[in-house]
């Protein structure tokens, strides 16, 4: 390992010190680094579920280093994010990526009003989604009504926070039946999980399993792996339930069984043998949530892998060129390319190696908490 985790942190926030000022400059959102260069989401703008994870890294940050620059750069996100109120028919089940790591970030270390208050909007129209036949659904489309993906159980946190801050239980309850949908119906035997389950909006029966963005009907895409392995174990810490610890060692079994030799981690992890095909991404969510269940269980064990995983980040696809913005290669967003980014930086990559780097160093703000 060419560095160790507190050097790597501190040359991460150097490089971003120099590269987010052009994301400000040019008035986006950095979705990706693209030849040097900030890019803005794919599609539905600022709508886009990913855009929590730069203010994200930026709240970081200012927790690593104390530097304002860090702070004022999270707050320009954080208003761009907010004005999407307003847009709402673009918003999903995804409002927890983008507040709780915004505005919730921003009203857990410094106290602001306005950002708890927003933070609470977003939880409200997370929990309009909710569907009483048991689910959260996913998207808006009138064909996928009874839609639910693996993605929600992160986006729970910001139910568990709601209920927390309010005294009131109707966000905690309605993120408990979501979670226990989701272990009904998402878990399968081998530890693995499934990414989309359509169920009946009437009566919330299992219709249909959906292929989502892995390989194949039945297979494992590793993001995927990744949202189930820290979303349940997100789920324990706040209803301590142990079923969901138990379902979130299971993935997380089966996750390290599958990690390369590099430590890098296949998009699917029933992609046909010999593929090339990376997303580091999954490895970095996968390195927070197993420090999450080591934290959880006492079982070192669960730390090792983690390490494991940042080892090879840090090792094979950390790029620290000056002239380029972000610092995680090989982030690709679908098996099947839809546009949003293959074997390339992308920001939220970004985003989950420096959260884990924050656990390893011990300096981690707990911001889905």
């Amino acid at each position: 390992m060419p560095l160790n985790y507190e050097e790597a942190l501190n040359r991460i926030a150097l490089k971003f010190r120099k590269t987010a000022a052009a994301a400000a400059e040019a008035g986006i959102i950095p979705y990706q680094s693209v030849n040097g260069k900030w890019v803005e989401s794919p599609y539905d703008g600022n709508s886009w579920w990913t855009g929590g994870f730069w203010p994200g890294l930026m709240w970081q940050f200012f927790v690593l280093t104390g530097d304002e620059f860090f702070r004022q750069e999270a707050r320009r996100a954080e208003a761009m994010l907010t004005a999407e109120f307003r847009t709402f028919r673009k918003l999903n089940h995804d409002v927890g990526f983008m507040y709780l790591l915004s505005c919730g970030a921003d009203a857990k270390l410094t106290g602001d009003e306005q950002a708890e208050t927003d933070t609470l909007h977003a939880a409200s129209l997370l929990m309009g989604r909710f569907n009483p036949a048991g689910f959260i659904r996913a998207w808006n489309e009138p064909d996928r009504v009874g839609f639910a993906i693996i993605d929600c159980m992160m986006n729970l946190s910001i139910l568990y926070r709601a209920s927390r801050d309010t005294g009131d239980p109707r966000f905690r309850n309605t993120a408990k039946i979501h979670a226990d949908t989701t272990l009904r119906e998402f878990l399968r035997a081998d530890g693995s999980v499934s990414h989309i389950i359509e169920l009946d909006p009437e009566t919330g029966k299992r219709v249909r399993e959906h292929p989502g963005q892995g390989y194949a009907l039945g297979t494992q895409w590793s993001r995927g792996q990744a949202w189930g392995l820290y979303g349940f174990a997100l789920a324990y810490r706040h209803m301590r339930n142990p079923e969901y610890l138990e379902a979130s060692k299971r993935i997380a079994a089966n996750f390290a069984a599958h990690i390369r030799e590099d430590g890098l981690t296949d998009c699917d992890f029933c992609q046909p043998e010999g593929e090339e095909r990376i997303d580091n991404i999954a490895g970095a969510i996968a390195a927070c949530g197993m420090q999450e269940l080591a934290e959880l269980t006492g079982d070192e064990a669960w730390k090792h892998h983690a390490e494991k995983l940042v080892d090879g980040l840090l090792e094979h696809c950390a790029d620290w060129g000056g002239d380029r913005c972000g610092i995680l290669t090989k982030c690709t967003a679908s098996y099947h390319d839809d546009g949003a980014g293959r074997h390339t930086n992308i920001t939220y990559g970004d985003y989950f190696l420096v959260e884990a780097l924050m656990k390893l160093c011990g300096k981690d703000p707990q911001l889905w908490s």
